[in-house]
């Protein structure tokens, strides 16, 4: 019997559910399995099949039970989602491609990944598939390294105290998570009284230790050149960083010249996607009542328009600045 961990709520499900359409059939990929929500979701429906990833390799457990029910209509690989176009899928035929950017209840709550800043022990933070941890960052990297990835990462505007408290600190002792959330709170001048302090910080070490940046830029591309004519990309994304990422790349291929100029009988002119929503869908108020996490959740999609795949698209050179942050990690 498959079933959600316990709390564990699959955000914006029924806004997704009714924008990519399962009841018609076909295949959809899960770029983000988690606790399998979404492909739970989906496979509910006759005609549908599901090939899920996650870089995860405790999704795996939750993907045995799916295995069981649904058979020969669900996949499952223990991938990143930026190796999305190394599957080979371009010959079947793609409804829709979901992402949800968030992290489970259960991941945010297991104490092996340090995820939280409740968490005692070591800073780890590594989503699988990674080359180092929190802890790596942390206690080896140089005090304007430190200062960069805190204060672009998580817009974190006493980013240069933290990091210059983190220097002095490390000299004496190695910094676990909770020195670190300590260290955070005596750095910061202006206390924030609705949430931890630490939240920016750890924000920002989730997404360096995950190469979160180049790990959705490159996702997104991989998904448009998967995706079939009139598929959908959608993306729920938690926080400002993600929005401005999938907003810039669907705007850039639904408003501007997205095609390449190269191929022939091709309009130069015209565009890769459809967007029909300009504005991000966001939770109900019944869904805020339930579940609070969603209330940073944002929901964007776009509509691939032909069976296009040699596009244009200058996202890469948008967000430099911040591949170049977060390939300060090579070093480690």
């Amino acid at each position: 019997m498959v079933s959600d961990a316990p709390k564990h709520y699959p955000v914006l499900l029924n806004e997704l559910i009714s924008i990519i359409s399962p009841q018609h059939g076909g295949t959809f990929i899960d770029c983000t399995f988690g606790q399998g929500g979404y492909t739970k979701k989906i496979l509910s429906y006759k005609n549908t099949n599901v090939i899920a990833l996650d870089r995860d390799s405790e999704s795996e457990k939750i993907a045995e039970k799916f295995f069981d029910k649904y058979k020969n209509r669900f996949i499952f690989k223990n991938k990143k989602f930026s190796q999305l176009d190394n599957l080979k899928l371009k010959n079947e035929n793609i409804k829709g491609i979901v992402f949800d950017l968030g992290y489970s209840y259960t991941q945010v709550k297991d104490p092996k990944k340090g995820l939280s800043f409740s968490d005692t022990g070591k800073l780890n933070m590594k989503m699988g598939l990674n080359q180092f941890s929190a802890e790596d960052v942390v206690n080896k990297l140089e005090t304007k390294e430190l200062e960069k990835i805190f204060k672009f990462f998580g817009e974190e505007k006493e980013a240069k105290r933290i990091a210059l408290s983190i220097a002095k600190e490390r000299k004496l002792k190695k910094i676990d998570t909770q020195s670190l959330v300590k260290l955070i709170e005596k750095s910061k001048r202006k206390k924030n009284f609705k949430k931890n302090n630490a939240t920016k910080v750890f924000q920002a070490l989730r997404i360096f230790v995950n190469n979160e940046i180049s790990e959705l830029i490159h996702g997104l591309i991989a998904a448009t050149k998967v995706l079939q004519k009139d598929g959908i990309l959608a993306v729920v994304t938690f926080h400002s960083l993600e929005d401005k990422i999938v907003k810039y790349f669907f705007k850039s291929l639904s408003e501007n010249k997205s095609v390449s100029r190269y191929v022939p009988k091709i309009d130069e002119t015209e565009t890769l996607f459809n967007m029909l929503e300009k504005k991000p869908i966001t939770p109900s108020l019944k869904e805020l009542n339930e579940n609070l996490p969603s209330r940073s959740a944002k929901l964007r999609y776009i509509i691939k328009k032909k069976n296009f795949y040699n596009f244009e698209t200058d996202i890469l050179k948008k967000f430099q600045n911040l591949i170049d942050i977060e390939n300060i990690g090579n070093k480690l």
